[in-house]
This record gives C-alpha cells, sequence and structure tokens, in this order.
C-alpha cells in the first residue's frame, strides 16, 4: 500500500502522484489541506523521514513569515502545532510506501521508496523526461 498526502493545485505533487500510478498501483490520496494529519500522525511521519521538523515547514505561499517561523526559539513541538493549526505550513508531497517515508522534492525521489517499476515513459508537467520509454530513470 502506497499513501500520499496530495495537494492537487501543486506541480509536484501531481507529478508525484503520477509516477505512483505509473507503476500501475493506485495510492490511498490524503487530501491534507482538507483532511490534515493530527499532531501524532505528523510526528510520525516526520520520525519515518528522519528529517528534523523543520525541514517539513513550507515557506512559500503560507503564514510562514507572519507567524516568525523562521525564529529558532520555537521548538519541534511548538512547529507541529502551527503546522496542525495551518496545513498549508506541511511541504507536499509527502509519500509513504512499504521501502520508506520520504518528502519527494523533487518529486522523482519517489522514485527511490516505489516498490514496483515504472511500466512506461513519463515526462513532468514542465516537459522533463524522468522515465523512458523503455521504464528506466533517466
Amino acid at each position: 500500500m502506497i499513501t500520499i498526502f496530495h495537494n492537487p493545485k501543486c506541480g509536484t505533487s501531481r507529478n508525484t502522484l503520477a509516477m505512483i500510478r505509473n507503476t500501475g498501483v493506485e495510492p490511498e490520496v490524503v487530501l491534507y489541506l482538507e483532511t490534515p494529519p493530527s499532531k501524532t500522525e505528523l510526528q510520525a511521519l516526520i520520525d519515518a523521514m528522519g528529517q528534523p521538523v523543520r525541514d517539513l515547514l513550507r515557506q512559500k505561499g503560507t503564514p510562514y513569515d507572519e507567524l516568525g517561523l523562521a525564529d529558532a526559539k520555537w521548538s519541534d513541538d511548538e512547529l507541529l502545532d502551527f503546522m496542525v493549526a495551518h496545513p498549508i505550513l506541511i511541504n507536499r508531497p509527502i509519500v509513504v510506501t512499504p521501502m520508506g517515508t520520504k518528502l519527494c522534492r523533487p518529486s522523482e525521489l519517489v522514485l527511490d521508496i516505489l516498490p514496483q517499476p515504472q511500466q512506461g515513459s513519463f515526462t513532468k508537467e514542465d516537459g522533463e523526461v524522468v522515465i523512458n520509454d523503455k521504464g528506466q530513470r533517466v
């Protein structure tokens, strides 16, 4: 089973979802802006990624600056509270597979944790070829 925390308005998230589907698998799609993860779930995702909480904070198009989140005074616990209160602060897409959990920025990072191979070529929305016609990473 594969889960993607997805924002359909985000090109990186759309490309990541398309690469998952290019393996022939239909993932569980969590529209995290509509149904955000709980603080406990968010902490578990961060722990599984092995990344600092701050690495998951999204700045662009969010209240990051307005809330003063660049200030080192905020603890990880407080940053998690901000992300739960303002899910737009959660960077995306986050993908969970049996092979690991990863923030897939850039989108082709998802290829490192997909258990099934790509079934055909794949070109990102911006025209960049990621998978050739033999299903191999370019």
